[in-house]
């Protein structure tokens, strides 16, 4: 018991302060953690309890700095695909699907690392975004990544700092959500999950309190190089898992 407690608390301060720091990457970090303690039908719910909570947490700093027009066609697209996701997760193999998006991130952040290629192109417009949304939202309902492709597009964009927080955690929250909606459809929020949670919660909040302070502490550069080594580490993941 004591051992499963000391785990959850540890992926969740560690899962906290990278959503904090930067909107998304919850389970990238605590399940390095969990998964030593508590099956998948436990641990992937169980991120997204906490993903939310830090979510939640700091909204409210930001909100005043979310650019709503830009954001309302992403995080249509993304409800829209997140469904679509789920449904062909029983009808292509989905396990190629994540080695080869591993491939394709672990190329493209070691490519933008080791030369800086400068983008800010506005192709396509509100409908583009709208595109990538729906195409992430596939994704995230696939392969629970549903922070790739944003993280990508806001680069090709040439986003800022607070535009990509923003776009990063509004698009997170919302796929989060509808994710815990089909969760309890599912029948996995359970008794046992709930003692999870409860553990998980003080480290949740704790680390996105401080990882949130430390974000506002770095440059555009510097967001951009944590972005992309998070980034390669999720390449190197969804690898070595599948």
């Amino acid at each position: 018991m004591s051992t499963t407690f000391a785990f959850i608390l540890l992926g969740a301060f560690a899962g906290g302060f990278v959503a904090g720091l930067t909107g998304f990457g919850t389970g990238l970090t605590a399940l390095a953690f969990w998964l030593h303690v508590v099956g998948p039908t436990l641990a992937a719910p169980l991120v997204t309890v906490c993903a939310i909570i830090a979510q939640a947490q700091n909204l409210p700093k930001i909100w005043h700095e979310l650019d709503w027009p830009m954001l309302r066609p992403i995080l249509a697209g993304g409800l829209i695909g997140v469904p679509l996701g789920a449904q062909l997760l029983t009808r292509i193999d989905a396990e190629t699907f994540k080695t080869a998006i591993g491939v394709v991130l672990i190329c493209y952040s070691g490519f933008m690392l080791l030369f800086r290629p400068r983008f800010g192109t506005k192709w396509g417009g509100r409908f583009a975004d709208g595109i990538m949304g729906f195409s992430s939202g596939v994704i995230g309902g696939l392969t629970g990544l549903s922070g790739v492709l944003p993280t990508i597009w806001a680069v090709i964009r040439g986003w800022s700092k607070v535009e990509r927080r923003g776009v990063f955690q509004m698009f997170n929250l919302t796929v989060l959500t509808t994710a815990l909606i089909a969760y309890g459809f599912s029948g996995l929020l359970t008794a046992e999950l709930g003692r999870l949670v409860l553990m998980a919660v003080p480290g949740t909040l704790s680390g996105a309190w401080l990882g949130f302070h430390a974000y506002r502490r770095l440059s555009d550069r510097g967001f951009h190089i944590i972005v992309l080594g998070l980034l390669m580490v999720a390449g190197i993941m969804l690898i070595a898992t599948s």
